[in-house]
């Protein structure tokens, strides 16, 4: 675990230059210059899941009588409760602040998320008015906790940014992309009133955040202030969990998301944000060292002089080089405090529609994900199968699987190094390095070591039959312990354990077995090394697929090994390993998922179901945009031909039988397809949480060719 931890810190430091590959600016016009990084811009927004199209609608000011649209007024301007459309069921709400004089120019203003947008209306909001800016301020997703979960079901203490983060990152969206598409569908509104209108954002904390972002996104937007957030986003692995973004230091520190706005203009004030600690990230004091080090790399990104912009160190050297960027002068009267209109307010309800609205957002995503995987990837691989006339058939034509095996290893590609995460660098030699740990009649173990890569080595444990003739090739059984497992937990425990000894019951089988360990041990330890992974377009299986990689290629060499008959068997984790590491590496001959097969994309994002991971510790489940990509089917498709089968416990609560079935019957349904029923089975058992090892050790025995002791 450090090893793999220094391994990843490397990576994170090394992608200040390795970011670099994927830019290509041409600063010889503005218009070459949006034209040469239109690709980049196009990735970000998919990074940060703004991806759907924005409803049109006009900006609405509403209110009843205890609760009038017309919120507060100073002689220089009003203040109206309002909301405007953004996505389908998904608006955005808050204050406009409308000076009575011609606009000087238009302002979305985003306070941090745990300030209201009336907190801000009498802060760096009243301002802007004060120059004569119109100016909008969106309610922001809060930090409280307050609905973020189910009364029938149970409420979390996961902060409303995290709970809409869970859920959204695994659909391919993001909060931050949530909030940037509110940001950009009030830019639509503007420009639909006045589409010669100066348009400014500006933000604190985390709403600077989404204010740097949304300029990064929208080019209409003319200047960006952003106070409280910019910096080096190196220790990305160390903020909120809210904040994770999949690959962002791939292609983008803060000086690349700078180089988006440019040639518009960007002011950063040095301001402290509020300090943020959970058990998920911390927000911390900023460096100013650090700031101004980031800020000095735009230039080095583009040229000096390339974009107008300004480091500030108060909120007025900000905010009048900002209005200056929109072409206003600053207020030169004194600012007068606002003379409120309303008897009753309740911005706990306003929290929860805007926190609501965006959870149903995506739990439509989660229902819908089925057409959209199934469409993406099976009717497009094969779109004969989307045929869906009526037949009265009593047997079918079968389907040659070969243009659907060639068709699937792009999908595999995609898969591997855009939804696991692949680090891309070549494997070490393995340099085996192996000790006896067990010597019974029938077989003895050894522990063994492999190198992958520097700092980063595989290990398990070897149990090698003593009645291998000399010259004879035996199939190989990888057996796979689950979460904050062992290997020597499948080999040893007895029948009251969940592994119930599956390894060495296979090599009493005459079965050559390899229990490897797997990453997922010391709880947050492994959670945390997944994250500072992400940040780099990686995850904790972007280890294990390599550190399987090597054990593969290393059992291949071993004289008494046939490498065509190499198996995969695991439980819980190692039964998620089995449908995800076989997808990638084709050598597995077969594949045995037992104690986790599941409509993964309801296990994991779904809130109205009780099994899944929204309710529970394990944090690090959610994996970008594959709820959109691959679900258990789609991956076991990936393993097509080979045998495929699910071990299923009746009362395992990891899943539910109806929802198992509904997703292995996809997989029975597609192998009948190819005319090759019999390579595919699931066993349902009256257990729990458990190897039961009766129907997958006969599948063992049958497709590695073995004889039934």
């Amino acid at each position: 675990m450090d090893g793999a931890h220094r391994f990843v810190e490397r990576k994170i430091v090394q992608s200040v230059e390795t970011r670099q590959r994927h830019w290509n600016r041409d600063l010889s016009s503005r218009e070459k210059y949006e034209e040469s990084v239109a690709a980049n811009r196009k990735r970000f927004i998919e990074k940060i899941g703004a991806v759907d199209p924005r409803t049109s609608g006009a900006l609405e000011r509403f209110g009843t009588d205890a609760d009038p649209a017309l919120v507060a007024e100073t002689e220089a301007y009003r203040i109206y409760q309002v909301r405007w459309p953004v996505l389908e069921g998904v608006t955005g709400e808050g204050l406009l602040l409308e000076p009575r004089r011609s606009p000087a120019a238009y302002v979305v203003a985003l306070p941090d998320a745990d300030q209201t947008p009336e907190q801000a209306a009498v802060g760096f909001a009243h301002s802007l008015a004060q120059a004569g800016c119109v100016v909008l301020i969106p309610t922001m997703i809060s930090r409280e906790a307050k609905f973020s979960g189910r009364p029938d079901i149970r409420m979390t203490d996961l902060p409303h940014r995290e709970w809409i983060y869970r859920q959204a990152f695994h659909m391919g969206r993001h909060i931050i992309g949530y909030e940037v598409q509110k940001v950009r569908a009030a830019v639509d509104w503007i420009k639909s009133v006045n589409p010669r209108a100066s348009v400014g954002v500006a933000g604190y904390a985390e709403g600077g955040l989404i204010a740097f972002y949304a300029a990064a996104a929208a080019t209409r937007i003319d200047a960006a202030l952003v106070s409280g957030y910019f910096d080096s986003r190196q220790a990305i692995g160390s903020e909120p969990i809210y904040r994770n973004i999949w690959g962002l230091l791939e292609e983008f520190g803060d000086a690349e998301i700078a180089t988006l706005i440019a040639p518009r203009g960007l002011v950063v004030e040095m301001s402290q944000p509020p300090e943020v600690k959970s058990t998920k990230g911390e927000i911390r004091p900023i460096d100013p060292a650090s700031v101004k080090a980031e800020f000095a790399r735009i230039d080095r990104l583009t040229r000096p002089g390339f974009q107008p912009k300004a480091l500030a160190s108060s909120a007025a050297e900000a905010q009048s080089s900002f209005l200056r960027m929109l072409g206003v002068l600053p207020a030169a009267r004194p600012a007068q405090a606002a003379a409120g209109s309303r008897t009753s307010f309740d911005t706990s309800a306003r929290q929860k529609r805007q926190v609501k609205e965006l959870e149903n957002h995506v739990q439509m995503l989660v229902r819908e994900s089925e057409h959209v995987r199934t469409n993406a990837f099976l009717y497009k691989v094969a779109p004969e199968l989307a045929d869906e006339r009526w037949s009265t058939r009593v047997r079918h034509e079968t389907l040659d699987p070969k243009p659907f095996i060639e068709a699937t290893h792009a999908y595999r590609e995609y898969f591997s190094k855009e939804v696991m995460g692949r680090f891309g660098d070549p494997l070490l030699a393995p340099n085996p390095r192996a000790r006896k740990v067990y010597d019974n009649a029938k077989w003895t173990g050894y522990e063994v070591v492999l190198d992958v890569w520097q700092d980063v080595f595989a290990w398990g444990i070897l149990l090698v039959p003593k009645d291998i003739r000399p010259g004879e090739r035996r199939p190989v059984v990888v057996c796979q312990h689950g979460r904050n497992g062992l290997p020597k937990d499948s080999i040893e425990g007895g029948e009251n354990t969940p592994y119930r000894d599956f390894a060495a019951k296979l090599a009493d089988r005459g079965f050559v077995v390899f229990s490897p360990h797997n990453l997922y041990r010391g709880e947050d330890r492994y959670r945390w090394l997944s994250r500072k992974a992400n940040g780099v377009k990686a995850s904790l299986f972007s280890f294990i697929i390599s550190q399987h990689d090597q054990i593969l290629r290393w059992l291949e060499t071993l004289p008494f090994v046939d490498g065509s008959r190499m198996a995969f068997y695991g439980l819980s984790y190692g039964g998620e390993t089995a449908v995800r590491v076989p997808a990638i590496l084709e050598k597995y001959a077969l594949s045995i998922c037992s104690g986790d097969f599941n409509n993964w994309t309801r296990k994991v994002a779904a809130t109205d179901e009780r099994f899944s991971f929204m309710y529970t510790i394990e944090w690090e489940m959610p994996y970008f945009n594959l709820g959109s990509t691959f679900d258990y089917a789609e991956m076991a498709y990936l393993i097509l031909p080979r045998p495929f089968m699910v071990e299923r416990g009746h009362n395992d609560r990891v899943g539910r039988d109806r929802w198992v079935a509904y997703e292995y019957g996809k997989v029975a349904w597609l192998y009948a397809q190819f005319n090759m029923p019999q390579r595919t089975e699931i066993e349902y058992f009256n257990g729990g949480h458990a190897i039961n090892g009766e129907g997958t050790f006969r599948f063992l025995e049958k497709h590695l060719a073995w004889p039934s002791k």
